[in-house]
């Protein structure tokens, strides 16, 4: 008696066989694949963290020593190096400190903030003051335009009179305001000063017409010579009696 047959074998069937062999192959490459794949985006992220730490760092290192530079600057201001425009000492923030054998220390303000500079001469509506450690520019009095001292003004802003080193609105009694030269004089004394003034004029003139007529006296004169000189000179007529042959009378 034949044994039973069994059940066919068809390339379906192998193909499942082999499947069912290879899949836990497959799964083994695939977990790989996916463990390689998450260990490299560990790393990269662990060189992007590297690399903002290490910029952090870097700022922060800066940062501090920006910080320490001014702190510096600020407690020693005289560590500025190659000072210029007549400094002895200076600052990045305020300018100079101190100036050289003399010149004159001023404050300028620029906007909100006040910078020191060195000048051989104060400016308008300053005046100097020198001592053995420094020369300082100090400011007139509002009213001066120039002032030797603080209180004494010798020159007047407008709309003031000067009167005794004092700028004034009004000049007292027995004075008026002279405009031309916006200080307060004697009424005597202007008057005197516009005679002299006007004596002066009409002697320019007087000499003006003086010497125009001196010019033209000697313009005249010149002519004059140059005509004499042009002109031909007159023969002179001969001596008729030289002239004449002696007479022999003799017979």
């Amino acid at each position: 008696m034949l044994p039973a047959a069994g059940p066919a074998w068809t390339p379906a069937a192998a193909a499942r066989l082999l499947s069912a062999a290879d899949c836990p192959l497959r799964k083994e490459k695939k977990k790989e694949k996916e463990k390689s794949n998450s260990q490299r985006v560990t790393m990269q992220l662990r060189l992007i963290s590297w690399f903002f730490i290490t910029l952090n760092f870097m700022e922060y290192i800066g940062s501090q020593h920006a910080s320490r530079v001014r702190r510096q600057g600020r407690m020693h201001p005289n560590v500025s190096q190659g000072c210029q425009g007549g400094c002895a000492t200076c600052s990045d923030y305020n300018g100079c400190l101190s100036c050289k054998p003399r010149l004159f220390f001023v404050l300028e303000r620029i906007g909100m903030k006040q910078i020191g500079v060195c000048l051989s001469s104060c400016p308008s509506g300053y005046y100097g003051t020198r001592y053995p450690d420094i020369n300082k520019c100090a400011k007139c009095k509002a009213d001066c335009d120039t002032c030797f001292t603080r209180n004494f003004c010798t020159k007047c802003k407008s709309g003031f009179y000067l009167y005794s080193g004092k700028c004034l609105e009004k000049c007292p009694d027995g004075l008026e305001a002279n405009n031309h030269t916006m200080e307060c004089t004697s009424i005597g004394k202007k008057n005197r000063e516009e005679k002299r003034k006007k004596s002066n004029k009409d002697e320019s003139k007087e000499t003006r017409q003086e010497s125009k007529g001196r010019a033209a006296r000697r313009q005249n004169r010149e002519q004059r010579e140059n005509n004499n000189k042009t002109q031909p000179k007159k023969r002179k007529a001969p001596n008729k009696e030289q002239n004449l042959a002696p007479v022999d009378t003799a017979h």
